[in-house]
């Protein structure tokens, strides 16, 4: 890490905390990363400060410059090509310029750091405890017994069930969530007075990110902890947060109070990505509020407002001069943009649209198009020497749905639920153990493609899904490659159509995927979805790693397309604000099974499965004070697929599971109302004893 002198007069930040008696102080922060071919200018002119015990959030699109102001706080950028100037002051020691020595007993003793994947930040081949005690012998003189004893203290008080006897598993051996705790475990051992968490439930499961944000705020209650939390999941931030700033094109637009940013915002950025937010309690019949274009990628000296080109405020001025942070609230609540006076209501600046909800089909009146009966996937476990085939995992176990043209059905559940393998064997990438699938009353042929022509697919990362060496025309024009659809000249023209369908520019055929950001090659991925003309397609939590701004671009488009043409839409996803929004239907899937199917609505507003329950209990609300219940809260991992539990899978997390009955008798998926089917002992309708 290069570090250079901060150029200009040192601007105090506008915080609440500005006091004297700060833990951490940034003023001035800037970080320039010089590359072959260019410069990014990846943080300009921040400064922030975070008081003792305090929970400060950063949020922003990607590429905002929230990570690097951090790393740059942990000294962990590279050098080349990485230089950072101004200052930084961990309880008034100076980081910036620290020596090398004193800079790694400065990480993991003062500050730690919790990254966003757990595998990728735990050494595969050495055990859980031994990375958990390395820290402490290299910076607290444990012994080898000492520090393994602390590890199973520290994995225990984390939560890992069982503790001492996993401090000598490996990684692999633990699912992401207990991961995520072990990061947690190994980040306090030094007890540290600084907690940096980086996005550090973005890749998780909706009831095990409320588990890890429950327990963050547990152990730094307990430590006495400062948290500095990383992310764009602003539901999170506003159950957690204290104070937030909000990042843009390396810049803070925005910063104060948590309940000032969501009630008072005063940048139109902020007000963007609050109202591009899908929230249990607004009407679905609204458009998602888009930020139209992407995130600035800064090269040169910002001399103008970094948003004017995506601002719906943009006037005199925006053009002229560099905004600064001034005062435009209280306790310290401070916006860059000349125009915050102009700031009504949210909805005011933002204009969702025209309806998208009841598509041009109502859902419940289209043909079936899919019909899945007694769908079972099973992947044979191959042990030993000689291969044997000792048992299976049951990834689909007796599915039974129909999908109707015009439909959006939502299929939601944690990670292993079995929702890819149900969306992969209706597009025959998997093989059925048993059980049928028509597509318009035919079977699928196994031996033949013609039906993907029919059924197409999304995937979750478009970029792996793609050739990064064929251009993007061709990339689109491949499914009518393969089916034979029209002359060059035709697919030529076809392709340009799907280009304008999904709001990218003509131009965009000529150039390779790695030209694009991720929202536009999600784009890229619907136009190939398009091309053949299906009547189905699958999405496989097409939104899930997007930004929250371009999660709502995405979704508007697949909704207009639906619109437009009226076909079908299987949309797998976690995220339950999501598939709401997007969803005529939804099924509730657990080890396998659809434990609940019902009417969107119905299924929001009165859950019958605990399950169900558990689920939307988890879901954040975007609004500080106002907490999702966490009566139904979701403990546990997941059961392994390889051996459900008897009677009901559900049993063994159950809160209202019953003795001697959900462990052994299977309950049944059954009508309990025209629409509404339930697999529970305990389920009753609404009105029904």
């Amino acid at each position: 890490m290069t570090t250079a002198t901060a150029a200009g007069a040192r601007r105090p930040s506008l915080d609440a905390a500005a006091t004297g008696a700060n833990l951490l102080d940034i003023e001035n922060l800037a970080v320039r990363f010089d590359l072959a071919t260019e410069t990014i200018r990846a943080v300009s002119g921040v400064s922030l400060t975070v008081a003792p015990s305090e929970t400060f959030a950063l949020v922003g699109e990607s590429g905002s410059g929230k990570s690097v102001s951090m790393l740059s706080v942990m000294g962990l950028l590279p050098s080349p090509p990485a230089t950072v100037s101004g200052s930084i002051r961990l309880e008034g020691r100076e980081v910036i310029g620290m020596p090398a020595r004193e800079l790694r007993q400065f990480r993991g003793r003062d500050v730690a750091m919790v990254f966003q994947e757990p595998m990728s930040s735990l050494n595969p081949v050495h055990r859980v405890g031994r990375q958990i005690g390395e820290s402490l012998r290299i910076h607290r003189g444990f012994t080898k017994a000492e520090a393994r004893r602390r590890a199973i203290e520290l994995l225990d008080r984390v939560g890992i069930p069982s503790a001492s006897a996993r401090v000598d598993d490996y990684p692999h051996e633990f699912s992401g969530g207990m991961r995520q705790r072990a990061m947690i475990a190994m980040a306090l051992a030094c007890e540290p007075k600084l907690l940096i968490a980086d996005e550090p439930t973005t890749a998780l499961d909706v009831t095990v990110q409320a588990q890890i944000v429950d327990l963050v705020r547990e152990v730094q209650d307990e430590y006495r902890l400062a948290v500095v939390w990383i992310t764009h999941d602003l539901g999170v931030v506003a159950e957690i947060a204290d104070r937030v700033a909000v990042m843009y094109a390396g810049r803070i637009a925005e910063i104060g109070p948590a309940h000032e940013i969501y009630r008072a915002t005063r940048h139109p950025y902020t007000s963007g990505l609050l109202r591009s937010i899908p929230r249990l309690d607004r009407p679905v019949t609204t458009r998602l509020a888009e930020i139209p274009g992407s995130p600035l990628r800064v090269a040169e000296q910002l001399r103008a407002c970094p948003f004017d080109a995506r601002c719906p405020l943009v006037g005199e001025g925006c053009g002229e001069a560099l905004p600064e942070l001034e005062e435009v609230g209280p306790d310290r609540h401070g916006s860059a943009c000349i125009h915050h006076h102009q700031m009504g209501t949210d909805s005011d600046l933002w204009s969702e649209g025209s309806v998208t909800g009841e598509h041009a089909i109502s859902g419940q009146d289209g043909d079936v198009v899919v019909s899945v009966r007694g769908l079972r996937v099973h992947f044979p476990v191959v042990r030993g020497l000689g291969r044997s085939r000792s048992s299976a995992i049951r990834a689909v176990d007796g599915v039974d749905l129909d999908v109707r043209r015009g439909q959006t059905i939502g299929v939601v559940g944690e990670s292993g639920c079995g929702k890819t393998t149900l969306g992969r064997a209706l597009v025959a990438l998997v093989r059925p153990t048993a059980g049928t699938i028509d597509i318009n009353g035919d079977p699928i042929d196994h031996r033949s493609g013609r039906h993907r022509r029919v059924v197409q697919m999304i995937f979750q990362d478009p970029f792996s899904a793609m050739n990064p060496g064929m251009r993007v025309g061709d990339v689109i024009a491949e499914p009518l490659r393969i089916h034979r659809l029209g002359t060059a000249d035709e697919m030529r023209e076809r392709v340009s159509e799907l280009l304008a369908q999904v709001g990218l520019p003509s131009d965009a055929g000529r150039r390779h995927p790695h030209e694009f950001s991720g929202g536009q090659r999600q784009r890229i991925a619907v136009a190939r979805a398009l091309a053949a003309d299906p009547e189905v397609i699958i999405c496989d939590e097409p939104v899930s790693s997007l930004d929250v701004s371009v999660q709502a671009q995405v979704v508007n488009l697949l909704a207009d397309v639906q619109a437009a043409t009226g076909m079908a839409l299987v949309f797998i996803a976690h995220d339950l604000a999501v598939v709401r929004h997007v969803s005529h239907e939804v099924a509730v899937m657990y080890l396998g099974e659809i434990v609940e199917r019902a009417p969107r609505d119905r299924i929001y507003k009165a859950p019958l499965h605990p399950y169900t329950k558990a689920l939307l209990a988890a879901v954040p609300f975007p609004e500080p004070g106002v907490r999702s219940t966490r009566s139904a809260k979701l403990e546990g991992d997941l059961p392994s697929p390889a051996d459900p539990p008897s009677g009901c899978r559900f049993h063994t997390r159950c809160p209202v599971a019953v003795e001697g009955l959900c462990s052994t008798v299977k309950p049944e998926l059954l009508e309990v109302a025209p629409g509404r089917w339930v697999s529970c002992h305990l389920a009753v309708a609404p009105g029904r004893s």
